[in-house]
């Protein structure tokens, strides 16, 4: 049996995750980088003046990155995880490339749609869980997980600056070199794994696709997240062209940027505080909703304020940043116990599905109708999204917990399941023998650890 759940991680899985954090980071930032940007850019560019195609091209990466990154995930459990990784950060490495030398908007779409086929996620996360132990795999998980927000906010604030020195066609050059450099990194800073194994916390099993999809309340988070990304790709086609229109030029959008980034964050941090400590994660939740309702709202009431759009931004993104770091949590204590992983990656794809269809359908509204039709869209999805959150059940106060187990069969692994489940605080339990792991979910308030380790024969 592992050491206890107290031991702090080893070098070697402070290496890996740090590692693998770095590397998604580096293939997020290049995804983010141009949202700032590109509708500047897109005005010179043949076909540019087309915002259908503009949205397309914003979003493209979203449609191919959905439609195949839990096949990447299962394709790494048969060649591997890292040969599936450089797979991936080679196509965004071409993708980079074909974006940089583009002559019109159809072959930045090209080279979008080729960005988005290195779709590593699944694989990264599966080769973080091969290189963590059970005890420490939520923390290397949430590790990897903090660096999308810390990527796009760095993304937003250094994209202008990067504009007026390399201009977008240098962006995509360089996020392309990056994307070469993360190759290194995963060759020579990440571990091989000793044992490569499916993970049901962190994978997309096909046995587990029908109680995911069938489950009404993790339908609403997808929808959700769907919604979210969605608004956010349509309003990087007007919100940037809205600063300009206000009188700030373009190269120092960053000064409005940064301010309401950092603001944002410290505001939303009482804010998970209050949900996680008072178990209030619905009120908390429901409440953003509204707020980033209204933040949307006032960006399209403000638009010829330089003041009134930031201070409709700093709404919008407190918003925001407490709904992404929000929904992942409500997935985690909703899915079953051992869907988890499959949970998960459908939430990811329908996230990536969002933004997608976010800024292809704001872009035909945007160049059809009119900055207010894009408005109207974004408004009605955050609309119904309010109705479904309000309605949802309260999300029991409970939090993942990971025991590795001896080996043992089927009957022996059900009666253990029956043990752990019958513990104070345990709400649900499921062991699972390929995997030698027992998943629980645990009560906040009246765990008894001490029954669960002495259950499993561990000493303490």
């Amino acid at each position: 049996m592992s050491a206890s759940s107290s031991e702090k991680m080893s070098p070697e899985e402070l290496r890996a995750t740090i590692g693998l954090a770095g590397v998604y980071g580096l293939r997020m930032f290049g995804l983010f980088i141009i949202l700032p940007v590109f509708a500047f850019y897109a005005e010179d560019l043949p076909g540019g003046d087309n915002y259908t195609l503009v949205g397309i091209a914003l979003g493209a990466y979203g449609l191919t990155q959905a439609i195949l990154q839990i096949p990447f995930g299962w394709l790494s459990d048969r060649i591997g995880r890292k040969p599936v990784i450089y797979l991936g950060l080679i196509l965004f490495a071409i993708g980079s490339v074909v974006a940089a030398i583009a002559v019109d908007i159809y072959w930045v779409i090209v080279g979008r749609i080729i960005q988005g086929a290195g779709a590593i996620s699944a694989a990264v996360m599966a080769l973080a869980a091969d290189l963590t132990r059970e005890e420490h795999r939520t923390k290397a998980m949430a590790t990897i997980g903090m660096t999308i927000g810390t990527v796009f906010a760095i993304s937003l604030i250094a994209a202008p600056i990067l504009n007026q020195w390399i201009g977008v066609p240098g962006i995509f050059a360089m996020t392309g070199i990056l994307a070469l450099l993360a190759m290194l990194v995963v060759k020579k800073i990440i571990p091989d794994p000793h044992i490569s194994r499916f993970h049901s916390d962190t994978e997309v099993s096909s046995t587990s696709f029908a109680s995911v999809l069938q489950n009404t309340q993790l339908l609403r988070l997808n929808y959700g997240i769907f919604a979210l990304h969605a608004t956010l790709m349509a309003l990087w086609l007007v919100v940037p062209l809205t600063l300009r229109q206000a009188g700030m030029a373009a190269g120092d959008h960053w000064q409005i940027y940064l301010p309401v980034l950092l603001l944002s964050i410290v505001f939303i941090i009482p804010a998970i505080i209050y949900s996680e400590k008072k178990a209030k994660l619905k009120h908390v939740f429901v409440a953003a909703i509204a707020i980033l309702l209204m933040g949307q709202i006032l960006l399209a009431m403000t638009f010829d304020s330089l003041w009134g759009t930031a201070i409709a931004l700093l709404v919008f993104f407190t918003a925001f940043n407490l709904l992404e770091a929000s929904l992942p949590s409500l997935i985690s204590k909703i899915a079953p116990v051992g869907a988890k992983g499959t949970a998960i990656g459908v939430y990811s794809s329908t996230q990536f599905l969002g933004a997608f269809a976010g800024a292809a359908a704001g872009g035909y509204l945007f160049g059809t109708y009119g900055s207010y039709a894009l408005y109207t869209f974004c408004g009605s999805l955050l609309m119904v999204w309010l109705v479904l959150a309000a309605t949802m059940k309260a999300p029991a106060a409970v939090r993942s917990k990971m025991y590795p187990v001896d080996e043992m069969d089927i009957d022996q692994s059900r009666e253990l399941s029956r043990r752990l489940a019958a513990i104070p605080g345990v709400y649900e339990a499921l062991v699972i023998v390929n995997e030698r792991v027992a998943y629980l979910k645990v009560d906040m308030k009246g765990f008894d650890e001490k029954k669960v380790i002495q259950l499993l024969g561990e000493k303490t």
